[in-house]
């Protein structure tokens, strides 16, 4: 099956609980998976699968453990053999919603990359275990890996 990179931006940890979710998910589906907490461009494949779970901190911006790799992909670095989703968890009461994803997503389409299927924008305000919606998405898309 295949290899799967999941790249997190979390502030409060939410983001991680649900990457180590579907890391599991995808794990039982017989995917090989590693979990960046700290993604770098240069410590990862430049094809393959990229799923991007991130957070939005503050007014909008992503959180600090991420932005290192936000900033290399603004090089716009080839990056059109990887195929990625976004996983984005946000607080609906903010102007900011998802805001973080959003900028992943726009990010990695200007980087030649091929979204696998649309974001999903996670309200933590509306759902009280993130990861269970996360986690139903992911099956509800996984034959698409």
């Amino acid at each position: 099956m295949s290899d799967i990179h999941i790249l997190v931006g979390s502030t409060l940890g939410g983001s991680e609980y649900v990457a180590d979710a579907l890391c599991e998910t995808l794990q039982q589906h017989q995917h090989q998976v590693q979990i960046h907490l700290s993604p770098d461009l240069g410590s990862l494949p430049t094809s393959g699968i990229w799923l991007l779970c991130s957070s939005t901190h503050g007014a909008g911006e992503l959180p600090d453990n991420i932005q290192p790799f936000a900033e290399q992909l603004a090089g716009k670095p080839d990056l059109s053999q990887i195929r990625f989703a976004v996983f984005a968890i946000g607080d609906s009461s903010y102007d900011t919603f998802c805001e973080g994803g959003k900028q992943l997503e726009k990010a990695m389409i200007a980087c030649q990359a091929t979204e696998i299927w649309p974001r999903i924008d996670i309200d933590v305000l509306a759902e009280q275990l993130p990861e269970d919606l996360a986690n139903a998405y992911l099956e509800a898309q996984i034959s698409k890996i």
